[in-house]
């Protein structure tokens, strides 16, 4: 098998199901009360430091192996059950990392890989393996990495403080910076205990340049205020009361928040809303929301575009996230889901507005975009769950790790705006882009386009059969649409008509996504294309401007 260089650029020589509409709160709260000084905020420019313009990521950083002088000792994160054996019936990981990049390595209970190579994992007791994160997240070209820290005074805290050395020895080698990024999942004494950690122990690397600092402060993260559930509750506050004090000592405090927080339903808690905006950035979470592009959409409209246009009203700074798609599942499409969030994300600009990528290395959960085993035979025998090639495509093992840079540079206004991703799974091995399957609806009847065997198009069709179902070809500038008959669609001047053989200049159309998941139609005449509801529903290319009878909808069948 080939070995990729992560280093070298390629480009030279929760719970899943379609999201819906969250239930409305059952009770009306009084407005919140706006903090002090809120009046006279700015949102942050995007050259003001290492969050705001830029792309980070989240990083655990929380494995161990038996054997690598963990005070925890065992498999930690590795295995449910960390003094046993990591193996097939004692797991924690649905997806296996790619070996090659890691100097030093630790057995396991696995079986071996088909071509008999030990199955070993990787430790983050070891300074070399966050080294090779940081090399990686650098090739990325990620700002800086947001390091979890849980319960610090608890059994967590001796081997999470071992791997902040190790992350702050690579930012220093690197140029990656890293802040602190507290989770208060069921730590019961945080109004104390947080503050106190901060004071005594983490405040300490914050004058560091490898330290990640905002608007000239360093930056502290504290994710899980507000969650409506068991493991987050904390009076609101005692929240605003950590948030003020540490802003009080001069600190840039994010805020992980809910994803409903500005509406204070569905995974908020309702009477949380001058806790968040207390925060000088929020940062709310998207993991187990979206499993479909078309989610993504959605949560666009409805979330995003809502939350950044009153923070930057509040002068709050803006951090969403952007997640490369639970793999287990099937869900990343080859890399199409996580370009596709990243176009909707680098919509909202860069003022105010920064990245995080959720998440690193988080293998437990298979939304990492650390390498990765490129197929099944780079992994045990007996590990159960797929590889990057779960739908066919090749990918290497850095792929996620090229995209997130590519994806960053256009978010950063380096790499023009796409909605097509540009990054290639695996460069020169097949396209860069499978054909895929749709059915396109005219919104202006809610009718499904049709190809008849004479070549005629008409939109009349009430449900999506093989008749309905076009087959969707990238092209150099723009796509062709094939119709059942193997006949590709055509516009002859205003005529739109589905009879040739093969695609050419008049069979390029430019398909362009609107805001709602909506999509428009342009012929090579420059004309939009037009579905006219009346009659025998024709299809033509006659609009200069896109308008009701010319937005589409595009439903992968």
């Amino acid at each position: 098998m080939h070995f990729h260089n992560p280093f070298r650029s390629h480009d030279e020589g929760g719970s899943h199901g379609a999201p819906q509409p969250p239930p409305q709160p059952a009770q009306q709260h009084a407005p919140y009360p706006q903090p002090p000084g809120m009046g006279c905020k700015k949102p942050s420019g995007p050259d003001d430091g290492d969050i705001i313009g830029q792309v980070v990521a989240g990083y655990q950083g929380w494995f161990t192996c038996e054997g690598d002088g963990s005070p925890l000792k065992g498999y930690w994160h590795w295995a449910p059950d960390r003094l046993k054996p990591m193996c097939a019936s004692n797991c924690a990981v649905i997806s296996w990392p790619d070996m090659r990049y890691y100097e030093r390595q630790h057995a396991t209970g696995f079986a071996a890989y088909p071509n008999g190579t030990p199955a070993r994992l990787f430790s983050n007791m070891d300074a070399q393996t966050v080294y090779a994160h940081f090399r990686m997240m650098q090739d990325a070209e990620i700002r800086a990495a947001a390091l979890q820290r849980f319960v610090p005074c608890g059994p967590e805290g001796p081997p999470r403080d071992i791997t902040t050395v190790h992350v702050h020895n690579a930012a220093l080698a690197t140029g990656v910076k890293w802040y602190c990024m507290y989770d208060v999942g069921g730590w019961k004494k945080m109004g104390s205990e947080l503050p106190e950690d901060w004071r005594c122990k983490m405040s300490q690397y914050a004058a560091s340049p490898a330290y990640a600092r905002q608007n000239g402060k360093p930056v502290v993260a504290i994710w899980g205020f507000g969650f409506n559930d068991d493991n987050h509750y904390l009076s609101p506050e005692e929240c605003i009361q950590v948030i003020r004090g540490l802003q009080a000592a001069g600190v840039y405090v994010i805020g992980g928040v809910p994803t409903w927080w500005r509406k204070g339903m569905s995974d908020s808690r309702g009477n949380y809303a001058a806790v968040y905006r207390s925060f000088d950035c929020l940062s709310p979470w998207m993991v187990g929301r979206a499993s479909e592009t078309k989610d993504l959409d959605f949560y666009f409209n409805e979330c995003n575009k809502g939350d950044a246009e009153e923070l930057h009203a509040l002068g709050i700074d803006y951090q969403p996230c952007v997640m490369p798609g639970d793999l287990a599942t099937g869900r990343r499409l080859h890399g199409d889901f996580y370009w596709h969030h990243f176009a909707n994300l680098a919509r909202l600009g860069r003022t105010g507005v920064g990245l995080y990528v959720s998440m690193f290395d988080e293998y437990n959960e298979g939304h990492h975009i650390a390498p990765t085993a490129e197929t099944r035979a780079d992994q045990p025998a007996d590990f159960a769950h797929p590889a990057l090639d779960e739908d066919g495509v090749p990918c290497t093992a850095d792929y996620y790790l090229r995209l997130t840079r590519d994806g960053g540079a256009m978010f950063r206004g380096r790499l023009l705006y796409s909605e097509l991703r540009p990054t290639e799974p695996w460069p020169g091995r097949g396209p860069c882009h499978r054909p895929r399957a749709v059915a396109i609806k005219a919104m202006v009847n809610g009718r499904y386009v049709c190809a008849e065997r004479d070549g005629r198009l008409i939109n009349d069709r009430e449900r999506a059969g093989p008749w309905e179902t076009w087959t969707l070809e990238h092209a150099p500038g723009g796509v062709h649409l094939k119709a059942y008959t193997g006949k590709y669609m055509c516009a002859e001047h205003e005529v739109i008509v589905a009879n040739r053989d093969t695609a050419g200049p008049w069979e390029t159309f430019t398909v362009t996504r609107l805001d709602d998941g909506r999509v428009t139609i342009r012929a090579w005449t420059g004309k939009y294309v037009q579905a006219i509801p009346e009659g025998t529903g024709r299809m033509v290319a006659g609009a200069d401007e896109a308008g009701w009878w010319e937005s589409f909808a595009f439903e992968d069948v």
